[in-house]
């Protein structure tokens, strides 16, 4: 069922991982983005992920959580792994049939992509399994005060993308409703052609769509009736401070990266 995905979700928990600073998380999960593209060998995909299980691990996440949140994007990675088994071209042939040619160097391929973005959606999923979406606001706006100098509306991108995070879990959660009621009117998605399929979406979409618009209308004129103008003069109630545990994650993410490149560098 749809309640059973994760995205966007949040954990409350007291553990490593949950007490480090969002700022340190949101600077750990680019740096793991980069080195997971760096990385060029399945020596270098190993450390990764062991580095990846170590986080997860610390964080007390369960396993079906994560597992949970991968289903939406099962259908992109096998797409990605077929795309790359079919189109990559190499010297050893395995397969030779019709427009059909398959190479050693393809199926190395395929699987290198779908490990990367399985690697990439967990290491992503983590950063919202724990870290709750104010907290999340809050080191955002503060990485990208900078920008302000430039006039770039910082508070409200970080509230946005906050926001953004925030109704994944209800949208989710109204489209099993919405699904489970056309159902018992008779509504079948599931049989039939793709351009049938297609059409049966439509009683799912336009009431999803409208709810969505009228939930926006509804928290616009919530804050508007609380008198929210912006981030100019507001104040925090638990204040941003690193500690030495968060400088510890920071030093464990540069040795990450610096042994990465180490190894792609020696052909490791």
């Amino acid at each position: 069922m749809l309640k059973d995905i994760t995205l966007g979700q949040y954990f409350p928990g007291d553990t490593v991982i949950h007490s480090l600073d969002p700022r340190t998380k949101l600077i750990m999960t680019v740096v793991y983005i980069v080195v997971l593209f760096i990385a060029g060998s399945w020596v270098s995909y190993g450390l990764v992920a062991a580095f990846l299980v170590l986080c997860v691990a610390l964080s007390k996440i369960r396993l079906k959580t994560i597992l949970s949140g991968l289903k939406p994007l099962i259908l992109i990675m096998v797409l990605t792994g077929i795309l790359n088994l079919f189109y990559q071209k190499g010297e050893r042939l395995l397969v030779d049939w019709w427009i059909f040619h398959i190479y050693l160097e393809g199926i190395v391929k395929a699987f290198f992509m779908i490990t990367r973005i399985l690697l990439l959606i967990t290491g992503t999923l983590l950063l919202t399994y724990t870290t709750a979406p104010i907290r999340l606001t809050d080191g955002l706006e503060s990485l990208m005060n900078p920008l302000k100098k430039l006039r770039v509306p910082v508070h409200e991108l970080a509230m946005m993308m906050s926001i953004a995070l925030r109704f994944i879990p209800t949208l989710i959660e109204e489209t099993d409703k919405i699904m489970s009621a056309q159902k018992a009117r008779g509504a079948d998605f599931d049989s039939g052609g793709l351009m049938r399929k297609a059409k049966s979406l439509l009683p799912l979409l336009i009431p999803l769509f409208v709810g969505a618009f009228r939930r926006a209308d509804e928290l616009a004129v919530a804050m508007e009736s609380r008198c929210y103008h912006g981030g100019q003069g507001r104040t925090r109630m638990k204040q941003l401070v690193m500690s030495a545990r968060d400088w510890t994650a920071l030093s464990a993410g540069a040795l990450l990266t610096a042994a990465v490149i180490t190894l792609d560098a020696f052909g490791l």
